[in-house]
């Protein structure tokens, strides 16, 4: 802690100073003269020492003061530690942005300070890629000159941010955004999220409802419509009955697969991935499967091919990849038009993994509709799906199954010329058979 210099102290430096000068005048009878040269002296010295601070202070080789004289010396102390005071809540304050330039790099959002005119002040790595901003271009660039779009200028400009704006983005393909403006301190706080995915998930929930609703209310108006025909004291016809009867059955067992299905897709979706999932033998499992699409087969007389690899198994829970598997199968025998051909494939791939294809000839499938195939009840060809009795749900247990076994869906197809839907497994999947046949070990 530096040292502070009183007035009394002054005031006797300065009477010790100048007491001497004038004793001595007196004896040599010029007292005024030598009081002016011992002034002039004593200003030309505080001249020197204040050029000396000024020249430290704006030149500044060492962050060290000069030497310092007397009342200079508490001086050129004072400034030194006032200027490390400083220099120290600079350091901290500029940490401070530092981190809280960090912690806004680190939100998952997109987000750009303005000024009360829209000019941009700062703006984060996420704000660059989701807006196609340009830093530090567009620094004090006007954002509503950046993004022309007429709803955000009349959002920006109209200065009501009650609610969040939906845009869907010119710089990204398929993106909707969400901005979100939060006036603080004389500037505008913009978030900015991509609430694509939310979007599709919304729109799937609402067409999930009103397929499940229609599925159902389909069959149920068939029951009732004949019970409403029905009366014990006037039974139709046994002609009419036995129709009546078979209509009702079917649209039950209709019902009842749409239900055990619903049920199946939501275990599998909140089901947790297991540790302790058992080695499947594979190919016995693709032996049931293809003894069952022979006996789907007998009205299409589709030629059938399975390459199977006898001794590829892997590491799962058997009754989901069963479902993937038959599901695959018995897609492309209902939807293939008869005396067609479908191949079934199970083998190692070029990348030594295991991989399960079918090939079709069918009439083939849009490109637009492809992404949305394993979406719950979408169909391509909604009445050609309730003929053949599909439920549109098989794809998206396939789907979630797939999931949870480390693997995806691939699709590929040609309009008139077919399909071909495959997965891969990764090689830690792979198990063997050991010399005990009911036993397997994993690799």
């Amino acid at each position: 802690m530096y040292r502070v210099i009183n007035k009394q102290a002054l005031f006797k430096r300065l009477f010790l100073y100048f007491l001497p000068l004038t004793l001595i005048g007196i004896l040599i009878g010029a007292p005024f003269v030598l009081l002016f040269i011992g002034s002039i002296s004593l200003l030309l010295w505080h001249y020197h020492q204040l050029y000396r601070l000024s020249d430290w202070l704006l030149n500044q080789r060492s962050f060290n003061p000069p030497e310092g004289e007397g009342a200079w010396e508490q001086i050129f102390e004072g400034i030194y530690h006032l200027q490390h005071r400083n220099r120290k809540k600079r350091n901290e304050l500029a940490e401070l942005i530092r981190r809280f330039r960090e912690g806004a790099e680190a939100v998952p959002d997109a987000v750009v300070v303005l000024q009360q005119d829209l000019s941009i002040v700062w703006c984060n790595q996420l704000a660059l890629k989701v807006l196609g901003l340009q830093w530090p271009t567009d620094h004090g660039q006007r954002l509503d000159n950046l993004i022309r779009d007429p709803k955000f200028v009349k959002y920006m400009q109209g200065q009501k941010f009650d609610e969040p704006l939906e845009l869907d983005s010119g710089h990204v393909s398929e993106q909707i955004l969400e901005f979100r403006v939060m006036p603080y301190a004389e500037q505008l706080m913009m978030v900015v999220r991509d609430i694509t995915r939310l979007k599709q998930l919304e729109q799937m929930r609402k067409d999930f409802v009103a397929n499940v609703s229609h599925e159902l209310r389909t069959p149920l108006t068939v029951i009732t419509g004949y019970l409403e025909m029905l009366d014990s004291d006037n039974l139709p016809p046994p002609s009419m009955w036995n129709k009546a009867h078979f209509t009702m059955i079917e649209q039950c067992k209709r019902m009842d697969s749409l239900v055990n299905q619903l049920l199946s897709l939501s275990r599998i979706e909140s089901a947790r991935k297991q540790d302790k999932d058992k080695p499947v033998d594979v190919p016995a499992m693709l032996s049931l499967i293809e003894t069952e699409a022979k006996s789907l087969n007998q009205d299409k007389h589709h030629q059938l091919t399975f390459n199977v690899d006898k001794s590829l198994d892997i590491v799962g829970a058997a009754d989901e990849l069963r479902s993937a598997f038959s599901n695959l199968v018995f897609n492309a025998i209902h939807y293939t038009k008869s005396n067609g051909h479908v191949e079934v494939n199970w083998q190692y791939d070029k990348d030594g993994k295991p991989r399960f294809s079918v090939i079709d000839n069918g009439d083939g499938i849009a490109p637009e509709h492809i992404h949305r195939l394993t979406e719950r009840f979408y169909r391509v060809d909604k009445a050609r799906s309730r003929k053949t009795g599909g439920s549109g749900l098989g794809l998206a247990i396939t789907k979630h199954v797939l999931t949870r076994h480390d693997s995806t869906l691939e699709i590929s197809s040609t309009l008139g010329e077919g399909s071909c839907f495959s997965f891969a497994f990764s090689k830690n999947k792979l198990a063997f058979m050991t010399t005990n046949e009911s036993h397997k070990t994993v690799i």
